[in-house]
This record gives C-alpha cells, sequence and structure tokens, in this order.
C-alpha cells in the first residue's frame, strides 16, 4: 500500500480515479438496450443464457421459492435479517415528509408527498450475494408507500437465487422476482416486455454495465444514481489499534480491484504500523488477490499535519464512507461537509452500516458526495405542489402578472391574465 504526503497532486489522483475509458462498454450496453426494446422476452433469454449461463424459462421467479426461503436459511442469519428489517425501517421512518398547505384571502396553495407508483430494485449477484442491498433498496420504498416493487438479481448456471437473498425478499414482502442481471435487467425495467411491465424508477448498484445502462435510460425512467467502485477513508489520531484500521481498509479492497482504501493520519508511527497489519491480515483473506490489487490499484496511506487538515483532505476527496477513528469523533463530526455516510469511533467499523444499523447503505460513490445523498425514503416520491386563487384574490395579482410577463416578452402569458380582467372574471 503505497505512502503519501498531503499535496495536491496526492488528492489530485485519487479524484481522477474514475476517469478511464468506458467507450466500449458504452457500445455493447446500448446494444443490449435496444435489443431488449425490440425483441421483449427473446432478448432476455438470449443475453441471460450468455452471460449467466441458464435458460429462462418462466421469466418469474416461482412465489412459492420466494416463500420458503426462510425456511432454507440457517436460523441465526434468519434471525439477524429480521434485525436489521427493524433497525433499518426505524431509521428510515424518520424521514418521512408531510406535505403543507397555506392559505390566506382567496388563495390556497400546498405541497403533496406523493409515493412512486412502480418500482425496480436491482441486486447484484454473481460472486456474491446480497440479502443488505435487498433491504437496503426494498424498506425505504415501501416505508414511502410505493404501490408495487419489482426485483431483479442475476441467477447461477442452475437458474437459481441464493436463499438468503431470497429470504430477504420474503421478509420485505417482494413477491414479484426476475432472475436476470446486466444491462438486460435495466433494459426490460425500462422498456418492460411482453412479460415484465415497466417501472418508474430503478434503484440499486451493479457492475459497470448495469451502471452504463442506468446513465443511458436515465429521464426515460428515474435512477438513484450511478453507482461506481467502493470506497472509505479512514480518519485516525493515536488513539486507534493499528490492527482494527488495517481490518476496515481490507474490508473496502476485498470488494473488488477498482475499490478505493485511503488512511488520513498525523500520526506516522501509525502508517508504519497499519502498513505491516495489512501485509499481516491480507494473507489470510480469501478474497486475497483481489485485495490485494485493489491496495496496489487504490490504497492510500496519507501522512498531515493535524487532524483538521485530515478533514479538510476528506471533504476534497468526498468519500462514499468516512470512518473517524479518534479519541473525539463527535468533536470532528462538525468538520464533515463530503461524505457518502460517517461512522463515529472505534468501535464503529464501516461494516456496521453495510448490514445492521439502521441508515442507508447505498451511497453516492466517486467523489459524487458532493451533490449527492444516500438512498433514503425521498427517493421514492415526488413533491407535487398546489394553488387556487379566487375571482377576487386573481384580480388584485393581475397586472403584477401582466408586467412580468411582458417584460419577458410573453406577450401570450400576458393575455392569459388579460382575458380574465377583460371579462371581468
Amino acid at each position: 500500500m503505497k505512502r503519501f504526503d498531503s499535496s495536491q497532486q496526492t488528492i489530485t489522483e485519487i479524484l481522477q480515479r474514475q476517469s478511464h475509458d468506458t467507450q466500449n462498454v458504452v457500445a455493447e450496453t446500448t446494444a443490449i438496450l435496444e435489443a431488449v426494446q425490440r425483441e421483449g422476452d427473446q432478448a432476455l433469454r438470449h443475453f441471460t443464457k450468455r452471460f449467466d449461463g441458464h435458460q429462462l424459462v418462466d421469466l418469474a421467479y416461482p412465489p412459492e421459492k420466494i416463500a420458503v426461503a426462510i425456511n432454507e436459511i440457517a436460523p441465526e442469519l434468519a434471525a439477524v435479517l429480521k434485525q436489521a428489517k427493524v433497525n433499518i425501517s426505524t431509521f428510515h421512518q424518520q424521514q418521512l415528509q408531510q406535505g403543507f398547505i397555506q392559505s390566506k384571502p382567496g388563495q390556497v396553495m400546498g405541497q403533496q408527498i406523493i409515493p412512486l407508483r412502480r418500482v425496480g430494485v436491482y441486486v447484484p449477484g454473481g460472486t456474491a450475494a446480497y440479502p443488505s442491498t435487498v433491504l437496503m433498496t426494498v424498506l425505504p420504498a415501501l416505508i414511502a408507500g410505493v404501490e408495487e416493487i419489482v426485483m431483479v438479481t442475476p441467477a447461477n448456471a442452475q437458474g437459481e437465487i441464493t436463499p438468503a437473498v431470497l429470504a430477504a425478499a420474503h421478509l420485505a414482502g417482494i413477491t414479484e422476482i426476475y432472475p436476470i442481471g446486466g444491462a438486460q435487467a435495466i433494459a426490460a425495467l425500462t422498456y418492460g416486455t411482453e412479460t415484465i411491465r415497466p417501472v418508474d424508477k430503478i434503484v440499486g448498484p451493479g457492475n459497470i454495465y448495469v451502471a452504463t445502462a442506468k446513465k443511458l435510460v436515465n429521464g426515460i425512467v428515474g435512477i438513484d444514481t450511478i453507482a461506481g467502485p467502493s470506497d472509505v477513508l479512514i480518519v485516525a489520531d493515536h488513539t486507534a489499534d493499528p490492527s482494527w484500521l488495517a481490518a476496515d481498509l481490507l474490508a473496502q479492497a476485498e470488494h473488488d480491484i477498482q475499490a478505493q482504501a485511503i488512511l488520513v493520519t498525523p500520526e506516522a508511527a501509525l502508517i508504519d504500523q497499519v502498513a505491516n497489519a495489512l501485509e499481516e491480515q491480507v494473507a489470510a483473506l480469501p478474497r486475497q488477490t483481489i485485495a490485494e490489487q485493489s491496495l496496489i490499484n487504490h490504497g492510500k496511506l496519507i501522512l498531515v499535519r493535524d487532524l483538521p487538515e485530515a478533514m479538510a483532505i476528506a471533504n476534497q476527496i468526498a468519500p462514499e464512507h468516512l470512518e473517524l477513528a479518534v479519541a473525539d469523533p463527535f468533536a470532528l463530526l462538525g468538520y464533515v461537509r463530503n461524505a457518502g455516510s460517517t461512522f463515529l469511533g472505534h468501535h464503529t467499523p464501516e461494516v456496521l452500516g453495510d448490514y445492521l444499523a439502521g441508515p442507508n447503505h447505498t451511497l453516492p460513490t466517486e467523489g459524487t458526495a458532493r451533490f449527492s445523498s444516500g438512498l433514503s425514503v425521498q427517493d421514492f416520491v415526488k413533491r407535487c405542489s398546489y394553488l387556487y386563487y379566487s375571482p377576487e384574490a386573481a384580480a388584485t395579482v393581475c397586472e403584477s402578472v401582466i408586467q412580468f410577463a411582458e417584460a419577458e416578452g410573453l406577450s401570450g402569458h400576458a393575455r392569459s391574465m388579460a382575458v380574465r380582467k377583460e371579462r371581468g372574471a
């Protein structure tokens, strides 16, 4: 893992890590989207056989398999999933918004909070299973009041979905699941097929093809975000345990070779200790090759003058996950401006947020925490304003509206008010 100082060159290198050529990916993804739009279910069967290795017969996953999955996992895991559901639901209940109304003589106006009607949830598959993603994406939608939630996720070569993922879906109340993944799944949710009805919005992370597909269909449907490789930035002081820091860095690095793990500290000795701990711990990881390559590609140990400088660097990088492994983390919380989610103290590793704590783990990546937020109940509702003017109230503002419209050169707008004045309405 490379060691750096806090120079702007170091920060620039981190900020530019997402700059890579995706021209071929865009072309391939576009072809898949167009094929599904044109050929529907037939294209889904073709791409599923090609990419996932199984032959789709009935596209819809059997509801009875979803219902019994909770009995096919270890009771201890079922209990953990149930507790996670409670924690996630309790946290997201606090995000519910109410509409409002304001009035004065002859005027009524306000705002409605309207849930989306139908939402598609993408749950990654492949080399790992993500029941946590099921709960993190579905439960906020349910709390928001979404009427229909459909899930898509890649199946294995036998066409089966991991029981833990199905169990999480069952606990969240999902009954409509399709064992398809990749760009073809995004296309099906966007355009619809003979079997799958289109949705209003698509949420959930995926690989580069899924992310590219979501980017291309954005505007036809809504999307949550364009997810990139996962990342963590840890700000640590002399009270931090180097072996704990190494474990937290490796928890991100094992995601994939593009994941980014960064330590920022004013303690030179701590950097040496963490570097040694990383060498020891990575050798024991089942995903050792992935983690090692991630650390070589994007891992950084950055030495700074003090904690305020560390926080300034964190805000520049805008990490997905920000750990404050310091003696008094709440003293640094006020410095946070750009982070997907912040984890306070030595006993709050990022993995707590991944699975159990309650806040959402679908977070902005690749520096987009500068302007975006994690998935929430607000992602599944629309805010619709309304207004009413009585004849008397409209007459009092008629000349003002006409003057405004004429200042913009829009005589038709002015006329829309003038006709009401002329007829005494």
